[in-house]
């Protein structure tokens, strides 16, 4: 009897997830915001998941906002704004880390920042056009959050 109560518990929280899809999209050069930003991402992700539903979540990355993916970003963000990144780009690593997660920059703003392709984190996809990936998630379902 406790194991067919059991079974019918794990049966209806299952039937009852939800799955969350997300595209993150962040064109802001405000280093300040993009930190709080990545960590608001991986709590958000971390708060879906705890009440038993899934995420699906992107993040596509433009305009000033790139620039967190470099591996030498210190060489290309003002001196003031250097530890806000830094600790920006741990958020971004950890996201990498899930399974869930998919990040893409923008080729166009890569080369506007003068990022290299050879200097970007090897887990973000480099995307001719992010604004394309975003409109393909936007029609595959996703809800857009927008950082400017």
């Amino acid at each position: 009897m406790k194991n067919i109560f059991l079974i019918l518990t794990l049966f209806n929280l299952l039937a009852n997830a939800k799955e969350y899809k997300v595209v993150f999209d962040c064109s802001s050069g405000n280093a300040s915001y993009i930190k709080s930003r990545m960590w608001l991402v991986g709590k958000t992700i971390d708060m879906i998941e705890e009440q038993g539903d899934t995420a699906k979540v992107a993040l596509t990355l433009h305009g000033s906002c790139v620039a967190m993916v470099a591996n030498d970003y210190d060489m290309i963000v003002p001196d003031e704004d250097v530890q806000d990144i830094k600790q920006s780009q741990q958020y971004l690593k950890k996201l990498a880390k899930r399974k869930n997660v998919t990040i893409t920059a923008c080729a166009m703003s890569l080369a506007h920042n003068a990022i290299e392709k050879t200097d970007v984190m090897p887990f973000v996809k480099i995307s001719k056009n992010s604004f394309i990936d975003t409109i393909r998630y936007q029609n595959d379902g996703y809800a857009l959050m927008s950082f400017k």
